[in-house]
């Protein structure tokens, strides 16, 4: 077989180290490089690796032949997955992730089912929101669903410090009507009083004159400040609109920002509390607001490392200007990133907003870290069953640019429609998805050189599993790392990815075309390949005559090096 492509590249670099490191390749089927230590031209070693590459299809007759009789053990595939792999086969699966965002609309058992029956595969909780009791009981509904054999992760979002409306005299929305005058105070007073909004900080007038706007979440309603009185503000209502509980404010003057002389940390005392309970709950990710830097990040990340075993994956909420001006530092820092186009939208203008999106989402395919695309993907569908056409259209350019995941607000919270909106993300998406295999659009991935074989190995299989039309990539993981590198590439066939970590299996669940399973691993990757093949089989999911490519980061129990990679390509017999 001739190795050509990026492949063959990596082949002679290995071949032109110091001799009697590496094999020579072996005619025929079968690839092989092994040593202990790899070292570039000038001698510095580099890499301790083994790379084990293995082409061709084995018979019943073959030597080490696949013995799928015998093997026992439960194959951890959700149920959702393993119904659309059924029903539309590999190419047919969905690859990119659905989060919804639970609210008092669907936050019962069966409301949460049926949204994870329809693909739901995180669930965000706002921590702006609701009760401690009301988020514990949710979690544990999602704990239940998932031993019914779903796979849903649960995300906490923090409330982050910025200043918001903590009453407005109503106990849900209410109307700003066009000329209405309203008073903006941070007096602490119980019950409601009409026309009145209690601000969160106490310092949020510092600064502002007369004549300047009062924006109330990006643009919902818009008033004048009209009179100071102390620290309070006397407004009148410029633009009716609706004011939501916990809704953000933000100042402008002259069409700009109006910059504050004070700094609220990025974390509260509130979301170090959430933090803490959300740690005792064992969530799967923490979602930061308002980053600014990566400072934050790195110290939750600390803190979380010291807390538990099973670390929280952070999230790094884009939705201020200081955040874009040290993107690439935040992207580095965290374990993914929510792009909040709703806040963010405040703060640039509103024609950057798609640019920015397309930027963001690069960059975290170039780190290697999932994106989520958020806010008013789907907004009409609050009150509407039925999309506008310019929202479906934003969902399908999200899913053309290569987002991980799509995520639901008000639409699954507090909509009438929740279920509907959900069915949306879904069709549309897999809609878009079908459409770029179709017609060859992958973009182009501008990747830095590394001289790292994990890597480059996963570039090569997704190349290969895209050139040889395969059904599918099986990626063998303990912690996830070569599935998230095979996604990157966002290869046409799906990728599943086998791991013994329930931690790791729930952190996959935003990883784009990946669809991961729970199953007992041993160092044995023939072993591991066998079996889940068997299991597969007995669940209908594959048959005879399937192509698969197998990839491994398994460390072999017969070997003593820190790293272990292998290709294999094999039909299903």
């Amino acid at each position: 077989m001739a190795v050509t492509g990026k492949f063959a590249v990596i082949c002679n670099q290995m071949i032109m180290r110091k001799p009697g490191v590496f094999g020579a390749p072996v005619a025929g089927q079968r690839v092989c490089f092994n040593a202990w230590k790899l070292k570039d031209r000038k001698g510095r070693i580099e890499i301790k690796a083994v790379a084990h590459v293995e082409v061709g299809t084995k018979s019943t007759t073959d030597q080490g032949s696949w013995n799928l009789k015998g093997l026992e053990g439960n194959l951890g595939v959700d149920l959702v997955s393993e119904e659309e792999l059924r029903k539309k086969g590999f190419m047919g699966l969905r690859k990119t992730k659905l989060v919804c965002t639970i609210g008092p609309a669907c936050c019962s058992l069966e409301e949460l089912e049926k949204l994870a029956l329809e693909g739901m595969n995180v669930a965000r909780l706002n921590m702006c929101h609701n009760t401690r009791e009301w988020h514990l009981d949710v979690i544990r509904k999602i704990k239940k669903l998932n031993e019914k054999g779903y796979c849903v992760a649960v995300m906490i979002d923090t409330e982050g410090s910025q200043i918001h409306v903590v009453d407005h005299g109503a106990p849900s929305s209410v109307k700003a009507q066009d000329g209405s005058i309203w008073h903006f105070t941070t007096e602490k007073f119980e019950g409601s009083r009409p026309l009145t909004v209690q601000a969160s900080h106490e310092g949020f007038s510092e600064g502002i004159e007369i004549g300047d706007e009062v924006v109330i979440d990006g643009g919902m309603a818009t008033f004048e400040v009209i009179e100071k009185i102390g620290n309070d503000l006397r407004c009148k209502c410029t633009d009716s609109g609706l004011l939501l509980p916990r809704a953000k404010l933000s100042f402008w003057r002259d069409e700009k920002l109006v910059g504050r002389n004070y700094e609220l940390p990025t974390l509260s005392g509130k979301d170090w509390s959430d933090i803490e309970f959300g740690v005792s709950e064992g969530v799967d990710f923490i979602a930061v607001s308002f980053v600014k830097d990566a400072k934050a990040i790195r110290h939750l990340k600390s803190y979380l490392s010291a807390k538990s075993t099973k670390s929280a994956r952070v999230l790094a909420k884009i939705e201020c200007v200081e955040s874009l001006h040290k993107l690439e530092e935040i992207v580095e820092a965290s374990d993914g990133i929510m792009i909040a186009r709703g806040d963010l939208g405040v703060e640039i203008p509103l024609e950057q907003i798609p640019s920015m999106q397309e930027k963001i989402i690069e960059v975290c395919r170039q780190l290697n870290k999932p994106a989520i695309v958020a806010s008013q993907l789907l907004e009409s569908m609050i009150q509407y069953p039925t999309p506008t056409r310019a929202e479906v259209a934003d969902i399908s350019e999200a899913v053309r640019q290569y987002a991980d995941a799509l995520m639901l607000s008000g639409e699954s919270a507090i909509g009438s429609y929740g279920q509907k909106a959900l069915s949306v993300l879904r069709t549309t998406s897999s809609r878009m998805e079908s459409w770029s295999r179709e017609e060859n659009m992958q973009a182009n991935l501008n990747q830095s050189k590394s001289d790292q074989i994990a890597e480059q190995i996963c570039n090569c299989v997704a190349e290969m599993a895209n050139n040889l039309g395969l059904d599918a990539i099986f990626v063998f993981t303990r912690h996830g790392q070569m599935a998230t590198l095979l996604s990157r590439n966002r290869p046409n066939p799906p990728i599943f990815a086998f791991t013994s970590d329930s931690s790791t299996r729930m952190a996959l669940s935003l990883q784009w075309g990946v669809t991961p399973l729970l199953v007992d691993l041993s160092g044995d990757t023939e072993a591991n390949t066998e079996k889940s093949i068997n299991l597969m089989k007995t669940k209908e999911l594959i048959k005879e005559g399937d192509t698969v490519l197998v990839v491994s980061d398994i460390i072999p129990s017969s070997a003593t090096q820190t790293l272990f990679q292998s290709i294999q390509v094999k039909t299903v017999v």
